[in-house]
């Protein structure tokens, strides 16, 4: 029996239906389904022989982090094997001088940060929940800091990769560059554990910024809030972060986080480096504040910055806990900037005409934003009315030159429009997955159907 030959390869290994049931489902309203197994491995070697088991048996696998993807990436819908990456959670090295670190997949981004302190470095990508860092790299992750840092695929410049022969390559270089050959470590990066397992990942790190602060503009309506967006980065003021939360969103941010936000579409900024030069992009955003007759409050305290960041996070699980019984549903498009806000203003007009209650957020200084829902997933009508509203905004945003998915992904819950989005290369794709994964193992059913 495969799970025997698991416990002979692999120290922990659970069929505990506690345990199954934890793994069988995400944060969002994809429906659940259990593994016939979880494994824990501590080492390379061990996801090596996991690999030749599910191989000799024909087992799917599937990697899970800590189950904050939006997507359902991690739900095991043809059951097998579950890889549970908590326990590899060692950072192997860390390498102040090159500005760089290796970790394994199960190292959470907070995890990370904690360590690097001491040297004065940071690591920047943050998708708002503590994911971990193999996670991250799977999906692309992205989040508040992109607009200056860039996303996961900007900050990884070495992984190794366990295939589904079993062997094991290292794809990328320590080098800050490379020219030499094709890429093949970004097709790792946002394969959504489509096309291996992560055992290593080397990524780049930054200083930490001597001085920061955050701007809240306070705006009368949602167009005005993306409008200012564009215009601010358009300015050349040099944000680390810009997020725009809509009223709806403020709203359930102050009864859950006890914050006391005016309860009016907003932009959270945050401008970071020497006092000087932050004080000089602080200057000019009173300039633009003051052309736009909007309230502008500043904040340098960091743990007050801190808290307005860490309400921002909680958005999400602060929507969730206003609606017990009910699951998330957490859409998120990507447009040119110069489209953002008919994009924001299309989403909320979308959402009212169904009249369903939606919070519109996102890091828009990189056109991203989501829209978030909370339905009942055993009312249908609710649902329909769920993937009406969700096909509208993914639509026009394609329309408009965007993306269907800025950092979440696709999961199972958006394959058909990424159909739509890369009609033209749907085939390559196809074509790079049966390559490396003939027997279709590794996470069978997101990204595409299983035929």
């Amino acid at each position: 029996m495969f799970i025997d030959d698991l416990k002979a390869v692999v120290g922990k290994v659970s069929t505990n239906e506690t345990i199954l049931e934890h793994h069988s489902k995400t944060l969002t309203y994809h429906p659940p389904s259990a593994p016939d197994v979880v494994v824990f491995p501590k080492t390379e070697e061990e996801l090596v022989e996991i690999v030749h088991v599910a191989k000799k048996y024909k087992k799917p696998i599937v990697p899970y982090g800590v189950g904050t993807s939006l997507e359902g990436q991690t739900i095991p819908y043809y059951g097998g094997i579950v890889v549970d990456f908590s326990e590899m959670n060692e950072i192997v090295a860390i390498r102040p001088e090159d500005f760089t670190v290796t970790v394994q997949p199960g190292v959470t981004r907070a995890q990370l940060n904690q360590a690097l302190k001491k040297y004065g470095l940071f690591f920047p990508v943050d998708p708002g929940a503590n994911a971990t860092l193999g996670g991250m790299t799977a999906t692309n992750a992205s989040g508040t800091n992109a607009v200056k840092y860039g996303t996961m695929r900007q900050q990884v410049r070495k992984l190794r990769v366990i295939l589904a022969s079993g062997e094991v390559i290292t794809a990328g270089a320590d080098a800050a560059k490379t020219s030499a050959g094709y890429a093949v470590k970004d097709l790792f990066v946002g394969s959504e554990g489509t096309l291996g397992l992560l055992s290593e990942i080397t990524l780049k790190l930054y200083g930490i910024e001597e001085y920061s602060a955050v701007a809240k503009l306070v705006f009368e309506n949602i167009a005005d809030a993306s409008e200012a967006a564009f215009q601010i980065l358009a300015s050349g003021v040099k944000v680390t972060k810009i997020e725009l939360l809509d009223a709806e969103t403020i709203a359930i941010v102050n009864a859950q986080s006890q914050t006391d936000l005016t309860i009016a579409p907003s932009l959270l900024i945050e401008v970071s480096g020497g006092k000087e030069e932050v004080d000089l992009q602080l200057l000019t955003l009173k300039e633009l504040a003051e052309n736009w007759h909007c309230d502008l409050q500043l904040e340098t305290n960091p743990l007050a910055r801190a808290k307005l960041w860490q309400a921002r996070h909680d958005a999400a699980m602060s929507l969730a806990a206003m609606n017990p019984g009910k699951q998330l549903m957490f859409t998120d498009v990507c447009v040119p900037l110069s489209k953002l806000s008919a994009a924001i203003v299309h989403a909320r007009k979308v959402a009212d005409e169904h009249g369903i209650q939606a919070s519109i957020l996102g890091h828009v200084g990189d056109g991203n934003f989501h829209v978030g829902l909370a339905i009942d997933q055993q009312n249908e009508e609710e649902l329909a009315t769920m993937h009406t509203i969700n096909e509208k905004i993914v639509a026009f945003a394609l329309e408009l030159g965007g993306t269907c998915t800025g950092e979440h992904g696709i999961g199972i819950g958006k394959k058909r429009y990424l159909h739509q989005e890369h009609v033209s290369t749907i085939t390559i794709m196809k074509g790079i997955k049966k390559l490396l994964d003939p027997d279709n193992l590794f996470s069978p059913g997101v990204l595409f159907d299983v035929e």
